[in-house]
């Protein structure tokens, strides 16, 4: 027989080349600019940040821990400094329709300002305007009018009462106004006084009556204008000294904010409600002693003229950059609170509260799609504000149809900004394909992979990312060695010598625990003995279901055999993923054969416990069969393939090589060798397919024998094509230099046959073949009986 294509241990993983690793320890090294193996996602969004068009939103694709959101708030900081720094944004008082609130717009930093000069403005007013209204000058003037007005008053009263006297009458006041009581030589007259007198006198007296009415009621009308033209010149004097100390500070703030129209006619009205409501600011003698500023503050009349600084762009340095890891509707788009004031909520323009959306106006917002998708109403109101540019803080509460008690409606806000959405490349996909309004949003799609090349540039490029992490979080720089195992490590989270894993959240972990194991040894380095620590205390963490399968082989509760050769059965390998955690499980395949026409029988498949992709592969076997043995007369054959001791779903063709090997078995009746176990793929011309977790695999075989005692004979048949996957533990990688274990890659169904079985492949078809001529011989005579 051929010698069989056998891997050396120098195949079985590809170890990092220290040469070309030029430091001693990464904190001689720069740290990382950019980020490692995305180039194709980098010029993507170096690209779309430079277009300034509507609707070119960004989509980050690509699976978690890849740095998507890192590499994002990295390169937009520095894009970010190069834009202009927004303005800030305030709402202010709507003096003329109180439910509303007004929102002013400023260059950044005169927000805080403008906030500061109002509150400074209404202490400074409190205290002016009651210094001018308790002046001397004040009650002068102010006096100087009530007076004039009270001596035109009793000028007329005075008229009226001797008008009254000429007609025999005195006047006597009342709350409701005039009473006439007639006398008789300065004498009252009483009812009985009246009854005495003659009628030509009682009629005298009544028209007598009758001509002062007369007269009082145009005394009284003449008071009444005299009033009111006091008032007039009351109100006058108030709104001339009001204007006299109002009108200068008010002036100052609007030659300040010149530039900002809308603030200066927000002036123009404060100073006239001031004005109007001037006594609201005046406090008494006694209270202007004990002026405190904070009073003003929680007088609830004095809110009118505060400012809610809803946006305070002053500490940026250019553009803002906001992610939100909690897209709900409030955080996004803003909330109204609320307070209880006697069992009613009620709310003000100074409880309103910004969300992401208007704190990166003029900027970036950084979004987790499938977050986004998943709060109610969040991804609609995203898309809506797109649409119209513009933006109202909404309460849940409006998107739900419910009317606010005492809700408050507030002038929107013009947004101009660039939304950044990360997610996986399955969702961007079924948002493409069933939402038509997302691509007209989301034009961009920068697509992150989940590994990259491996090669020198990325392998430096990696040992100055862990310098980058252990110098922002302060930890303890790594040797070269113990980098090399790091990278080793990469390529085996994505089981290929030729790549590097692209997510740095799996290498952020070995780094932090590593660092852990180094400060434990008190070390002031974290050497390649921490990392492996590390990475084996990890694995320890998250075997709890492979120690479980081991402990059932090693109690013989699972039945198989590493030694010894059997009639159609072969040992297969499966794999068995919990979370992100995978490991090898052996899989006993048996399979029986007899005359008969129903051709293969797939057990699995008959309970409902394969997948579309299992059933394919064994659809496949019974096609390998055909072309190679039906071609001059029909195939007579009844098989049955099991999955022994299975009982969960299974899927996938990565046993369908196996699963040939034991139907050639059983139909040949030619032994299998227990201790070689099989993975790989069958195509139905016979040629061995690649398959998934080749490395896990041999692993778990590898562990199983290891248990039962290594012959010297053990090993495991891959496709060729893997070979390239492997980066098997140290302990195998021994095993296999010391030839206590073996693993062969072949290419085609011929060499494992040979390798499986013992024997050549002419003598194995030569069996088979007779076996198939005597089962259709048997199905002949049955016919013919």
């Amino acid at each position: 027989m051929k010698k069989y294509p056998e891997l050396s241990y120098e195949q079985l993983k590809r170890e990092c080349n220290l040469e070309a690793l030029d430091f001693k320890t990464t904190d001689e090294l720069q740290e990382l600019q950019g980020i490692i193996g995305q180039s194709r996602g980098e010029k993507a969004m170096v690209f779309v940040l430079s277009i300034n068009a509507d609707n070119y939103h960004i989509y980050m694709g690509g699976p978690r821990g890849t740095g998507k959101t890192t590499y994002a708030k990295s390169i937009i900081e520095k894009v970010s400094k190069e834009k202009p720094v927004p303005d800030d944004w305030c709402y202010v008082y709507n003096f003329s329709q109180t439910d509303k609130a007004i929102a002013l717009n400023m260059p950044a930093g005169m927000g805080r300002l403008f906030q500061k000069d109002m509150e400074e403005m209404l202490e400074e007013l409190v205290i002016q305007v009651s210094q001018a209204f308790n002046s001397d000058d004040y009650d002068r003037q102010r006096n100087e009018i009530v007076k004039m007005f009270q001596d035109e008053k009793n000028m007329y009263l005075s008229y009226l009462t001797n008008y009254a006297k000429e007609k025999s009458y005195i006047i006597k006041w009342s709350s409701t106004g005039f009473l006439f009581k007639p006398q008789l030589q300065d004498k009252e007259l009483t009812d009985d006084d009246l009854e005495e007198l003659d009628e030509a006198a009682i009629k005298e007296l009544e028209q007598n009556k009758g001509d002062l009415e007369e007269v009082a009621l145009e005394v009284l009308l003449k008071i009444k204008n005299i009033e009111r033209a006091t008032k007039k010149k009351l109100l006058q004097l108030e709104t001339s000294v009001a204007l006299f100390v109002v009108k200068p500070i008010i002036n100052i703030l609007k030659e300040k904010y010149r530039e900002c129209k809308r603030v200066v006619e927000h002036f123009e009205r404060v100073e006239a409600d001031i004005v109007e409501n001037i006594f609201n600011f005046v406090l008494d003698e006694n209270e202007a002693l004990t002026y405190d500023s904070v009073k003003i503050k929680n007088d609830s009349f004095f809110k009118r003229y505060r400012v809610n600084l809803f946006i305070d762009n002053s500490g940026l340095e250019g553009a803002p950059m906001i992610v939100e890891f909690n897209p709900t509707l409030s955080r996004l788009t803003g909330n109204i609170e609320y307070s209880n004031e006697n069992g009613i909520m009620k709310t003000n323009f100074l409880q309103i509260r910004p969300g992401a959306i208007q704190l990166a106006n003029g900027g970036y917002l950084i979004l987790e799609a499938n977050k986004l998708l998943s709060n109610p109403y969040t991804y609609e109101t995203l898309k809506r504000i797109i649409l119209t540019k513009e933006i109202v803080v909404e309460n849940p509460g409006s998107q739900l149809g419910i009317m606010d008690v005492a809700s408050i409606k507030l002038e929107p806000i013009p947004v101009d900004f660039k939304v950044i959405l990360t997610g996986s490349e399955y969702l961007y996909y079924l948002l493409t394909e069933y939402d038509e309004d997302f691509k007209k949003h989301f034009k961009i799609f920068v697509d992150f992979n989940d590994a990259m090349e491996r090669n020198e540039e990325n392998e430096l490029k990696l040992a100055q990312y862990i310098n980058s992490y252990t110098k922002a979080k302060d930890l303890r720089p790594f040797n070269k060695e113990s980098v090399g195992k790091v990278i080793e490590y990469s390529s085996r989270l994505v089981s290929d010598q030729r790549k590097m894993s692209a997510k740095f959240s799996k290498i952020i972990e070995i780094i932090a625990e590593a660092n852990a194991y180094a400060a434990n040894s008190k070390s002031s380095i974290v050497r390649k003995i921490d990392v492996e620590e590390a990475i084996k205390n990890r694995h320890y963490r998250q075997n709890k279901h492979r120690d479980r399968v081991e402990e059932a082989f090693e109690r013989r509760q699972i039945l198989i055999d590493v030694k010894g050769e059997k009639v159609g059965v072969i040992n297969g390998l499966s794999i068995i993923t919990v979370g992100d955690y995978s490991f090898g499980r052996p899989n006993v395949i048996t399979v029986t054969s007899n005359a008969g026409r129903e051709g293969i029988t797939n057990i699995e498949r008959e309970v409902n416990l394969s997948g579309d992709i299992y059933d394919k592969g064994v659809l496949i076997l019974l096609g390998y069969l055909s072309e190679k043995f039906a071609q001059d007369y029909p195939l007579t054959l009844s098989a049955s393939i099991c999955f022994e001791q299975s009982y969960g779903g299974i899927d996938g063709d990565s046993a369908s090589s196996a699963e040939l090997y034991g139907l050639l078995s059983s139909i040949g009746g030619i032994p299998i060798k227990q201790y070689i176990a099989v993975t790989g793929s069958v195509n139905q011309k016979g040629y061995i397919q690649p398959v998934g977790g080749v490395t896990e695999k041999i692993e778990g075989f590898f562990n199983l024998c290891q248990k039962r005692g290594l012959t010297g004979k053990q090993g495991v048949i891959i496709p060729y094509q893997n070979i390239e996957n492997l980066m098997l533990a140290d302990d195998v990688i021994e095993a296999v230099k010391n030839n206590s274990f073996h693993i062969y890659g072949i290419k085609h169904v011929n060499e494992g046959m040979e390798l499986i079985m013992g024997e050549k492949y002419d003598d194995i078809m030569t069996k088979i073949q007779n076996k198939l001529a005597y089962y259709r011989k048997k199905a002949e005579e049955k016919q013919k009986t």
